[in-house]
């Protein structure tokens, strides 16, 4: 089965089946038909012990080229291919008043107690 041409140049996602696999790291031919080599590190945002946890030869898998050598090896990582999707969070949207009013109640809040504490230690040494 013919792997879609894409152009393998660093920093390129692109995807590749596994060749072959060592106790450092996996073999992914490229579409290009370059064999490019996925260090242990570069696996799994995790620990791996051991590459066959993770990977099984004749798997497509994505990769991200990180560098290609002059003498034609390729460094590949399949940890940094994958999108991080970051958590968005919903914030209401506010005007600077309600900013600020909601910052003075919150303040307010938080020094209540040591008011308290202040008040009875003056109230103890008039005594």
């Amino acid at each position: 089965m013919p792997i879609e041409q894409q152009e393998v140049v660093p920093g390129a996602v692109v995807e590749g089946v596994v060749q072959g696999i060592t106790r450092f790291g996996a073999f992914v031919e490229l579409p290009d038909g370059k064999v490019g080599l996925v260090h242990i590190s570069e696996i799994a945002d995790t620990y791996v012990k051991d590459v066959k946890d993770f990977l099984q030869e004749g798997q497509k898998v994505k990769v991200k080229v990180l560098n290609v050598a002059d003498n034609g090896k390729v460094g590949l990582s399949i940890r940094q291919a994958k999108e991080r999707e970051r958590p968005r969070r919903e914030v209401p949207a506010m005007s600077l008043e309600e900013k600020i009013s909601k910052f003075l109640k919150e303040s307010d809040e938080r020094l209540q107690p040591l008011k308290q504490k202040r008040d009875t230690r003056r109230r103890n040494r008039n005594f």
